[in-house]
């Protein structure tokens, strides 16, 4: 690496810019550092060196010429937050494509960082770590092979399972039962229900073995058993069960009281997609909202705004996966499944507390 370097480099104002690792200067210079051998972007997140070892460069081919390597942090070939989403982006394909779920090693190889970046970046942006990711890429595949085969045997074999005992000890966690009775439609699954009144009109808390299966709100009781029977067609749905008041009595005043919390398992079912969405909206805080837009590009996806507006409409567990907290960009209120002002009270509700 050429060693020669302006000595007034604590002097130059783009120091500054550089202690402050401000991202506004990205693409208007760049710096190079003699001790790690390494030229950077002004926000690279890196510890900050010494001014005494840093050369600042006007172009990206000034930094090449001093022999040192990109930063694998903070990546100055590429275009920052849109070249980590690219990679994210191309691990969800790799997952999604290969017949064993990847090491996360190989992942963070093929995208140039070290595991626990990767690790942490993926999570960030997804929602899930590359295991969940891939688990729950799994479950959807085997449902859609279910679906269409012959027999479980042909879905197992589809869906790239290639040890079938590997596949029953997870088919109750991927499907909430036996693949059998998955074919079948749910056939043979029960699901206890209960009907109350909140501050909201009528709520139905359905429930599995797993946990809360469903929270549905409306105007008319008969609606919303009907609406449970749809998503549950071979069911057997058990109501007026006493013992199940309870359960219904705490969601209610989890509604209510948003801010309480909800301590109870919820038997969610949905694509990879619709989950990685739902983890999301699970991390909007309670008095805060977030755009369609914002939720995208949080799961790594900025042009999939409609898909997200998508999941949030195929959501069943009303405020306990919140996507009353999501609003247009210009923070406008749309797009509740069970109703505008309903959205409306329950974000009053919320900034209330």
């Amino acid at each position: 690496m050429n060693a020669s370097r302006p000595v007034q480099t604590a002097d130059d104002p783009r120091w500054a810019r550089i202690r402050a690792r401000d991202a506004s200067a990205d693409g208007a210079f760049w710096y190079s550092v003699l001790t790690t051998g390494v030229y950077c972007r002004p926000s690279c997140a890196s510890r900050a060196a010494n001014p005494a070892n840093v050369t600042i460069h006007d172009s990206l081919a000034g930094a090449r010429a001093t022999g040192a390597r990109p930063c694998r942090r903070c990546d100055p070939e590429g275009t920052g937050a849109a070249a980590m989403a690219a990679r994210i982006v191309a691990a969800c394909k790799t997952i999604e494509t290969a017949e064993q779920p990847p090491a996360l090693a190989a992942l963070a190889a093929a995208a140039g960082l070290s595991p626990g970046y990767f690790h942490r970046l993926f999570k960030a942006r997804t929602g899930l770590t590359p295991r969940d990711y891939a688990a729950a890429h799994r479950a959807a595949r085997v449902r859609e092979e279910l679906r269409a085969a012959d027999t479980v045997t042909e879905a197992i074999n589809a869906a790239g399972f290639a040890s079938h005992g590997r596949f029953y000890e997870g088919a109750a966690a991927m499907l909430g039962m036996t693949p059998t009775r998955y074919r079948a439609g749910g056939a043979a699954e029960t699901l206890r229900f209960a009907v109350g009144q909140c501050a909201l009109g009528a709520i139905l808390v359905a429930a599995s073995d797993k946990g809360i299966a469903a929270i549905l709100i409306g105007d008319d009781p008969a609606d919303l058993v009907e609406d449970l029977q749809d998503r549950f067609p071979a069911a057997t749905l058990i109501g007026d069960d006493a013992g199940y008041q309870a359960l219904v009595a705490q969601v209610i005043g989890f509604v209510e009281a948003p801010a309480t919390g909800l301590d109870l398992p919820l038997d969610v079912r949905g694509t990879a997609f619709q989950q990685r969405v739902w983890q999301a909206l699970r991390r909007i805080p309670a008095g805060r909202t977030a755009s369609y837009a914002e939720i995208a590009a949080a799961i790594g996806a900025p042009s999939a705004v409609r898909a997200v507006a998508g999941a949030c409409a195929a959501n069943s567990h009303a405020v306990a996966i919140p996507c009353h907290r999501v609003v247009r960009t210009d923070g406008a209120l749309s797009g509740y499944r069970w109703g505008v002002e309903r959205k409306r009270r329950l974000l009053a509700l919320e900034a209330a507390e």
